[in-house]
């Protein structure tokens, strides 16, 4: 029997935000492997199957039981909220397969099924700021240096890159986003906008809107499952919103036109 290991991005949480090829993914599967924060979120749609849950900071158990179980004609979802290709379980899976000498072609079938990350779903929620060049950072440094971070922030900071912030802060974790905010502020005014988002579209979302001066005094709304979006020099707000503008009104007129019907 010939087994398949799915590696599927369930979206932020809400099922209306799954894509279909995911659904499909997780019902033709006989288990179900994953942090047991994430299997959580896919409770309603794994009843009868077998499940493996696991705690935080088991990734690489969790990739090789994953592994194990396909090459033993299972088929297996590997769930894993967001997009498992950003900051998930996707890069992990694929060391270990190359490691043991993998081949696509004839090994193991393997399939990433794409999920909304957090950085489309939180943007979604506060307007448009991700309209021009942006640049995604983590401010976990568990698997990374700061040092190396530290210089990713800098040279983003220096590029007016909009930016977007996961793993902000955690119980251990505080002086990342503090030091993060000082290297900006050398760059951008104190008023660039700066959204918190945590939790979105799960029942526990709350949403800050507020800028780089202000920032410190927000740090009840940072965790593991928040997200920070920067704005760049051009990024302003509108009604509780981020507006990052295109380039338009270089260009064109935006003012709406009168119009008028044939009589």
């Amino acid at each position: 029997m010939t087994g398949k290991l799915y590696i599927v991005g369930v979206g932020p949480g809400h099922h209306d935000h799954m894509t279909f090829r995911a659904k499909e993914a997780i019902e033709e599967s006989d288990t179900i492997v994953g942090y047991e924060t994430y299997v959580n979120l896919v409770q309603d749609l794994i009843e009868g199957k077998t499940v493996y849950r696991y705690a935080m900071t088991q990734e690489v158990e969790r990739a090789r039981q994953c592994i194990d179980l396909a090459k033993s004609g299972k088929i297996v979802s590997l769930v894993s909220s967001g997009d498992p290709g950003i900051y998930g379980m996707a890069g992990l899976i694929y060391e270990t397969l190359a490691e043991a000498g993998w081949s696509p072609k004839d090994g193991l079938q393997v399939e990433i099924i794409p999920g909304v990350s957090a950085l489309n779903s939180c943007a979604s929620i506060i307007g448009s700021p991700l309209m021009t060049d942006f640049a995604v950072l983590s401010m976990s440094d568990l698997l990374v240096p700061w040092e190396i971070i530290e210089k990713r922030v800098e040279a983003a900071a220096q590029g007016d890159f909009v930016i977007v912030i996961y793993n902000p802060a955690s119980k251990k974790r505080i002086h990342q986003l503090q030091d993060t905010r000082k290297i900006l502020l050398k760059y951008r005014s104190p008023l660039t906008p700066v959204a918190i988002i945590k939790g979105a579209f799960r029942e526990s979302q709350t949403v800050v809107l507020t800028d780089l001066k202000s920032l410190p005094e927000h740090s009840d709304k940072l965790g593991m499952i928040s997200t920070v979006i920067i704005g760049n020099s051009s990024t302003y707000t509108y009604e509780n919103l981020m507006v990052n503008p295109r380039g338009y009104k270089s260009k064109y007129s935006l003012k709406q036109a009168d119009v008028k019907s044939n009589p």
